[in-house]
């Protein structure tokens, strides 16, 4: 019996070694880059780091990233707005962080493409809400009065759950044992494609049972009334923070997806003379697909309808961008 044991052991352990070793050469494995909180707080990524990121089981998206000084993915190496150029920064979470495509044909630098004598800086993040864009665009105000133009992304379902901006509690994830767990990338690799959901939930439902605990499932007019609080409640967050921080709204402009909003909250940006652009307008319509299989971020078609959006803002005679190239 010892020896069937033993056997079974080091046969496990060699099978572990052997998938190990498989992730790694395929690198199945998404490599994220590492957080931390500069000297004005706020919150990015460790300058300099180059990795790629993977997702979905069997790399159906593989996005090349480089972080620069500032601590944001982008081809730009460091934030320095000139005089003679026109600077357009990008300001948001993941999708406009743009891990999922190589950071030489991010949003950011297709916009940049289709206008002359532009730069267009990137402040994306994961996890960004708009508390987070608007501290970071506080924080460093000489540099964004310097900028041109400011497009925030908003996604009106998900960055707009609090009123104040707090630090955040991603840094205290990033401990010593989580960094040396992401140096088994099986163990990453079972962890992004959700193999080990079951095995993370089990502490939950043990205290659930244990407690005698059910889950309760709402009504459509439970639901129906939670969704309304929701809408209701992020308003009055948005309200909260533009207030703390407020914007210029002459060189700040909103992208966001209407669809996802309130139409009490389109109410207002419009009674407060908030411009937005509406990237439902050009997703909607579109035939082919604009989102991820796997993912719900943008696809590569989907980031070319929304930079062309974008460019095309820029254009309109009446645009900052506009008034920049008659004086030129």
């Amino acid at each position: 019996m010892g020896k069937i044991i033993k056997k079974i052991v080091i046969y496990s352990i060699l099978v572990l070694l052997l998938l190990e070793g498989l992730v790694r050469i395929f690198h199945l494995h998404n490599e994220v880059p590492r957080r931390f909180a500069d000297d004005k707080g706020v919150e990015k990524w460790v300058p300099n780091q180059s990795d790629y990121s993977i997702t979905g089981n069997r790399k159906q998206n593989v996005g090349h990233y480089r972080i620069n000084d500032f601590g944001f993915n982008s081809v730009h190496e460091n934030y320095q707005p000139k005089s003679d150029a026109f600077e357009i920064a990008l300001v948001g979470d993941s999708f406009i962080e743009g891990f999922h495509e190589d950071y030489t044909n991010s949003l950011g630098q297709q916009i940049e493409k289709s206008l002359t004598n532009t730069t267009v800086l990137e402040f994306g993040y994961a996890g960004y809400d708009l508390a987070d864009e608007l501290n970071l665009i506080h924080a460093y105000k000489d540099l964004f009065d310097k900028i041109d133009y400011t497009v925030i992304y908003l996604r009106f379902t998900d960055d707009l759950d609090r009123g104040a901006y707090e630090e955040s509690s991603r840094l205290s994830l990033d401990t010593p044992i989580s960094r040396v767990a992401k140096q088994v990338k099986l163990l990453v690799y079972l962890k992004d494609i959700g193999a080990l959901d079951p095995l993370l939930q089990l502490p939950g439902r043990i205290k659930g049972f244990i407690s005698g605990t059910k889950e309760s499932i709402p009504t459509d007019a439970e639901v129906a009334a939670q969704e309304k609080l929701k809408q209701e409640q992020s308003l009055e967050n948005f309200k909260k923070l533009v207030a703390t921080y407020p914007i210029d709204k002459e060189k700040f402009t909103f992208l966001l997806d209407s669809s996802l909003c309130s139409p009490e909250y389109l109410s207002f940006l419009k009674e407060q003379n908030y411009t937005y652009l509406d990237i439902n307008t050009v997703l909607s319509t579109s035939k082919e697909a604009t989102t991820l299989v796997y993912d719900q971020h943008w696809s590569k078609h989907g980031r070319k309808l929304i930079a062309d959006l974008v460019s095309k803002s820029m254009l309109a005679p009446t645009s900052s961008y506009a008034h920049f190239r008659n004086l030129k």
